[in-house]
């Protein structure tokens, strides 16, 4: 699929928050933005796109030990029982602790190279899922992306751990030369009653072993 378009439009840029041009600054910072500054502003941004309450301040990840994390035969599980749902990390990744207005209720990260996260979702048709995934990776992408393009890399129906969805993938591309490639994926997989599960991943720089992570931790959900 070839879709590409030129984003934000210039009518409303100036209506988005200042954090969701974290991606799209045209102009170099005076210095490297701190690895924990970063990773807040992540938080922040989805905390928007997640349509979470936020009382003028957003709190971001909580200064608190890891989560424990399950090993099953050297595999480490995440287990996020709010959303009921169970995923698999590779090496090198571990998992993070979410402060509850981000709406997100699991995050599992890789440093500063990639991040997935994970949350319950609202009802939707389980046999046509990707108006609501759509809606979704339309806001994500333009809350943290804010590329100057933005390219579709996959848009397709999943069956994962027994549930069905649809996933959409993305590459954000920026004019300027501070900001390299970015990769966002969003996944929406039914769940009981009627409701969902929301599945997201970003890469920063976009790269295939970032890419290839994401999509091991997001198929092997269950």
């Amino acid at each position: 699929m070839d879709e590409r378009r030129v984003w934000p439009p210039t009518d409303d840029a100036d209506d988005l928050p200042p954090s969701a041009r974290w991606y799209g600054t045209p102009a170099p910072p005076p210095r490297r933005i701190p690895r924990r500054l970063r990773r807040l502003l992540l938080i922040a941004l989805v905390s928007l796109g997640a349509g979470a309450v936020i009382g003028g301040v957003v709190f971001f990840v909580l200064n608190r030990p890891e989560a424990p994390v399950e090993t099953v035969a050297e595999t480490v599980l995440v287990t996020d029982r709010l959303a009921g749902l169970t995923y698999p990390i590779p090496a090198g990744w571990h998992e993070g602790a979410l402060a509850p207005v981000t709406g997100f209720t699991s995050v599992a990260v890789n440093d500063d190279r990639a991040t997935v996260m994970a949350r319950p979702g609202d009802k939707l048709d389980a046999a046509d899922p990707r108006p609501a995934l759509l809606k979704l990776a339309e806001t994500y992408s333009r809350l943290l992306l804010h590329g100057d393009t933005i390219d579709v890399v996959e848009d397709k129906k999943v069956e994962i751990g027994g549930r069905t969805g649809h996933t959409r993938a993305v590459r954000a591309g920026y004019r300027d030369v501070v900001n390299q490639p970015a990769f966002l994926r969003v996944t929406v997989l039914t769940a009981e009653e009627g409701r969902s599960v929301v599945m997201l991943g970003l890469a920063h720089p976009d790269d295939p072993a970032a890419r290839r992570e994401i999509d091991t931790i997001m198929t092997g959900a269950r």
